[in-house]
């Protein structure tokens, strides 16, 4: 599986791969079991490439997906970092190899407590998960380095971005509708500016609760100055 997303982020993302970001990402989802997040009878395909249900509506990413977007993050050492959409734990679990501490939220309460169980049977004890709605953030351990969000929506909720540590970076897939999401990648600037680029069409659930898209919005949020890598 890890030559499989290296050969494959070399094609897509060259300029990505050849960073120490790819390279930490990369160990890092090569040291996690991936099946342990998964279904029982689901397990056989938990290192091929895809996504696969967990349950309740949601998905676990498939680990090429997981990699690059942590590399994209482009985490400081001991970094401090916000995952919104916990789902299996999965993501969670790579940053926990990556980062100081990581605090995960997801608002479908039975998934947030089985992944919390799990993590910390895993002993991983930096990462703190709860359930609730991931539009607001945790605002109360912020601010982050870095900030991750599992599902689309419009437009990228403002409390993730005001969380957000000036020299830091969001990763989040944004657009109109399922169809047509883009993944951006946004660096806050020392004075609060925004800087933000696309790596290109994903798919994933739509994010829910505060967040959740209308159809069609006048003006989707995807707009973006460059390409990433």
């Amino acid at each position: 599986m890890v030559g499989r997303i290296r050969r494959t982020a070399r094609r897509e993302y060259p300029k990505l791969a050849a960073t120490p970001a790819f390279r930490n990402a990369l160990r890092a989802v090569g040291g996690v079991r991936r099946e342990l997040f998964m279904p029982e009878s689901d397990r056989a395909q938990a290192y091929e490439d895809t996504p696969l249900p967990i349950g309740y509506g949601q998905t676990i990413s498939d680990a090429y997906i997981v990699t690059v977007m942590t590399a994209a993050l482009n985490l400081p050492p001991h970094a401090h970092v916000l995952e919104v959409g916990t789902g299996s734990g999965y993501q969670a679990a790579v940053l926990s190899g990556l980062a100081g501490t990581v605090h995960s939220i997801e608002i479908v309460a039975p998934l947030a407590d089985r992944a919390k169980t799990l993590l910390a049977s895993l002993g991983m004890t930096n990462v703190t998960v709860r359930a609730g709605d991931g539009f607001l953030g945790w605002p109360e351990a912020a601010p982050y380095d870095g900030v991750i969000v599992t599902a689309g929506a419009a437009e990228i909720p403002p409390p993730l971005i005001a969380q957000l540590k000036p020299g830091g970076t969001l990763v989040m897939p944004i657009g109109p509708e399922w169809p047509l999401e883009q993944l951006l990648v946004v660096r806050k600037a020392a004075d609060g500016t925004l800087d933000r680029c696309s790596m290109g069409p994903v798919m994933f659930v739509p994010l829910t609760g505060r967040g959740e898209r209308v159809r069609n919005p006048a003006e989707p949020d995807n707009r973006a100055t460059a390409a990433c890598f």
